[in-house]
């Protein structure tokens, strides 16, 4: 089945021209998120628990900062950007007591919502914008005038209009130059989580580790096994990344 890919003339900004963008967290997608939707123009605010050393970069960013449970209450659009095992007790302790009817609560990953670590009550929009890119690439391309694919998805969807925020985030923040294709948090969590771990992660140190050991265990010098296995790999990945598969082989 073809895909739909979603560029810049697909997503607009008007749907959140008016509302508070509060982001919850500053660290790598939190901090990009937040100062590409300003420069976007939007209202961004920050939460972060009060002893937090982010508060400091917060504010040398230009951006306002309060405790969690305020940016909740004053956001229209809620940005969780926690780690998957710091967010349960954040969301149960400072966010869900502050959360009200008709607010959206937006992830940059499926995990929380798809396997019920987080349950968001019933009467407000969860979405996902998920940049497929780490947080200071999203900053450095967007500054760049251009942008990292994305995903976007939709779980609850009350108010009818999941669908347009998240696309009008995933404008602001650049995915959009780029290209965003719609999924469900379903398949973002599984596909994220064995990409990282069987493949990225998992299977390519693993792989380098194997080369390494078994020329070492034959003889050749370390240093000639560390440039085999290791020290070219990312002229590879380059190549891969510039031209594919058979583009590399070529």
């Amino acid at each position: 089945m073809a895909v739909c890919v979603y560029t810049d003339k697909d997503a607009s900004l008007r749907s959140l021209k008016g509302k508070t963008c509060a982001v919850i967290g500053f660290g790598a997608q939190g901090h990009a998120h937040a100062l590409n939707l300003r420069d976007s123009g939007m209202d961004v605010i920050v939460g972060l628990y009060p002893g937090s050393k982010s508060r400091l970069r917060v504010r040398r960013n230009g951006l306002t900062v309060f405790n969690t449970p305020e940016a909740v209450r004053r956001g229209d659009i809620i940005f969780v950007a926690l780690s998957d095992s710091q967010m349960p007790a954040i969301y149960a302790e400072q966010i869900a007591p502050s959360l009200r009817a008709e607010q959206t609560l937006l992830f940059a990953h499926g995990f929380a919502i798809y396997y019920r670590t987080i349950v968001p009550q019933k009467d407000v929009d969860v979405v996902m914008v998920a940049p497929k890119g780490l947080g200071p690439m999203v900053r450095r391309e967007f500054v760049r005038g251009r942008g990292v694919p994305g995903l976007i998805a939709v779980h609850q969807n009350p108010s009818r209009h999941g669908k347009q925020m998240a696309l009008a985030w995933a404008k602001g923040i650049g995915c959009t130059r780029a290209g965003v294709m719609e999924t469900t948090f379903r398949e973002e969590t599984e596909t994220d989580l064995f990409g990282e771990q069987a493949v990225l992660c998992g299977g390519t140190s693993a792989l380098i580790r194997a080369g390494f050991d078994t020329l070492v265990a034959a003889g050749y010098p370390p240093e000639l096994a560390y440039f085999e296995c290791l020290h070219e790999l990312k002229f590879i990945v380059d190549l891969v990344h510039e031209a594919g598969l058979s583009g590399m082989r070529n």
